[in-house]
């Protein structure tokens, strides 16, 4: 699982740093990841980058998208339509020997990246957000989830159905 957040500098040539724990959950997720290979990914900015952020998908976590979409009925509707929002709206992406990412000017474009980038874990996958974006819309929601707690309620209780 990814743990933590990190912000970047994005170069002119769209590359960008990946924190290095982030490094070792894609190098560890990766079947085809040997020491010396660079580990592979898939940038998914189908209604993710609508709403701000890149999501990037472990080797493993894009195939078990991709078998769950493959198990759909062919010709379906559902199975059409998740194959139009995640295989055409993905790209498979690798880090390079620096621990670097390339982000191409149009999917810094999608979510209006300029010089830095931030990057959100987000369990089995991580997001990559305009920093500015996720300070001012994205990290209050976070806070307004919250702010209904009684005061000393650890926020894991929500996990046993002890809402808010």
């Amino acid at each position: 699982m990814f743990r933590g957040q990190g912000r970047h500098k994005i170069d002119a040539k769209g590359r960008v740093s990946i924190p290095a724990t982030f490094r070792r959950v894609l190098e560890a997720n990766d079947p085809d990841w040997t020491d010396g290979l660079a580990p592979n990914l898939v940038i998914h900015y189908g209604i993710a980058a609508r709403d701000g952020c890149l999501e990037c998908y472990t080797m493993a976590a894009a195939s078990e998208v991709d078998a769950k979409i493959a198990a759909l009925q062919r010709g379906s509707e559902n199975r059409r339509a998740l194959e139009a929002y995640f295989n055409a709206q993905s790209l498979p992406a690798s880090v390079d020997d620096t621990g670097r990412l390339v982000l191409s000017q149009s999917l810094r474009d999608m979510i209006g990246l300029k010089d830095e980038a931030l990057f959100v874990a987000a369990s089995d996958t991580f997001k990559i957000w305009n920093p500015e974006r996720y300070e001012h819309e994205v990290a209050p929601r976070t806070e307004v989830t919250f702010a209904g707690l009684k005061p000393g309620q650890d926020p894991l209780t929500l996990l046993d159905g002890g809402g808010i």
